[in-house]
């Protein structure tokens, strides 16, 4: 049988937050569906989307980056400070030279960068990983830009990603540094990654 929480456990895992009932609601009709339904599974799901979105806040990427940090962040993109300068602070501008021609994007004239951008609760960044979760709901890859910035589509992207990467198995021996590789190619931001484990674990168990 389905583990399920309340209202008040989840405002006391993610702290204040104004959306409060729409994560609920969300939350509670996406995860059984894709077996995030114990104390240990639902507790690493939203202690990963809590970081990842910055408190159930964030559902796009941020690409407003000062010159300076285009230069640091992507040199193989930016090589020189006066490309850097041409592009500074223009989010969509920046995503179409950094993203385009890979991760099945179309060149930078394309716009596929900024269109497939990062989105939803674990940020669903190309075109590739924006098609496989619209087959996987059958929908058009065209509508699942401004699906992944609602609630449901927020999460639902987030728990098809964990399906689709096994998150389950690791969230079930609590193998939370494993998990934080898979999620973002590193092991940025790990230590808070495990105190929201630990604390949403002990909140579902109290």
């Amino acid at each position: 049988m389905s583990f399920t929480f309340t209202k008040e456990q989840l405002s006391s895992i993610i702290g204040n937050n104004s959306d409060l009932d729409g994560w609920y609601e969300a939350l509670s009709t996406v995860l059984p569906e894709y077996e995030i339904d114990t104390p240990n599974r639902i507790a690493a799901f939203i202690a990963q989307c809590n970081h990842e979105s910055g408190g159930f806040k964030r559902l796009k990427e941020n690409l407003n980056y000062r010159w300076e940090s285009l230069r640091k962040v992507f040199p193989k993109y930016f090589p020189t400070d006066e490309l850097a300068q041409q592009y500074a602070h223009n989010q969509e501008q920046i995503a179409n030279r950094v993203y385009g021609g890979r991760m099945g994007n179309g060149d930078e004239a394309s716009g596929d960068g900024y269109r497939y951008c990062g989105r939803g609760l674990i940020q669903l960044t190309g075109r590739n990983n924006y098609t496989k979760f619209a087959d996987s709901i059958g929908m058009a890859v065209e509508e699942v830009p401004a699906l992944l910035e609602t609630f449901e589509g927020a999460v639902k992207s987030a728990a098809w990603f964990w399906n689709a990467n096994n998150l389950n198995q690791l969230a079930d021996t609590g193998d939370i540094t494993t998990m934080t590789k898979r999620i973002n190619g590193g092991n940025i931001g790990l230590e808070e990654r495990i105190k929201h484990y630990n604390h949403a674990l002990e909140v579902l168990t109290a």
